[in-house]
């Protein structure tokens, strides 16, 4: 039986940029999402299965592992930009970023475990340059992606030596949910001068590290957070 590749938020800039990639490598891969006509677009053009759920719903782990039992390999593109003041912050906010970044996620690490087991898989996880540098009005977002660390480097220990865990950190990336900043040109000019190589990032380049650390190309590579930031983290 082929390897599979599994790609939540695969509507995403970098998710699709993922599938794309891994695709095109020869690899197998099922999409999920939550936007039927996006998720079949690209279905139809890279010709990949897919399934439709909302991982905010209970239970949605099940409807996937129904589309797809066995695999090789999880990436959980799934994000969000939840920008308030901290004056402004409800619980509820917390709650539904926690859900949708670090608790879904863990729900589908915990229903494809015995899978990645037997196949000593990969799991791929998303944070965000805000777990590590301080940026204004950030509170939930990065205390959130912060919890996603945490999580990597523990399921890392926990499931060694079968399951490789790593995550990704990426900065501010042209897609979907960062479009109402990006619109604002002044704005998105700005934020891509703050970085050390001066442009914003694109999904390819997120994709990229996140398709050598799904493949066996990073077999020795496993508890790491990796920034995909041009620069920011370390340099600015």
């Amino acid at each position: 039986m082929s390897e599979k590749y599994l790609i939540f938020g695969a509507t995403g800039s970098i998710g699709s940029s993922l599938a794309e990639q891994l695709v095109n490598s020869g690899k197998d891969v099922h999409l999920v999402g939550r936007n039927d006509n996006e998720v079949k677009n690209i279905s139809e053009r890279l010709s990949c299965p897919f399934t439709i759920v909302d991982v905010l719903e209970e239970g949605f782990i099940e409807k996937v592992k129904n589309d797809i039992p066995d695999i090789k390999g999880v990436a959980y593109c799934v994000g969000s930009i939840d920008l308030k003041p901290v004056r402004m912050v409800t619980e509820q906010d917390f709650i539904k970023c926690m859900k949708l970044n670090l608790y879904s996620a863990v729900e589908v690490i915990k229903g494809y475990q015995e899978s990645l087991k037997k196949n000593k898989g990969s799991v791929v996880l998303f944070s965000t340059v805000a777990a590590q540098r301080g940026f204004t009005n950030h509170a939930i977002i990065a205390s959130t992606k912060a919890a996603v660390e945490g999580l990597t480097v523990s399921l890392a220990a926990e499931f060694a030596p079968n399951i490789r865990v790593n995550c990704i950190a990426p900065s501010l990336t042209h897609s979907k949910i960062a479009e109402p900043m990006l619109k604002n040109k002044a704005l998105a000019d700005g934020i891509a001068k703050a970085h050390p190589l001066k442009r914003l990032g694109e999904g390819k380049d997120s994709a990229s590290l996140a398709k050598f650390l799904i493949s066996e190309d990073s077999s020795w590579i496993t508890g790491q957070i990796i920034a995909v930031d041009g620069g920011r983290s370390k340099l600015s």
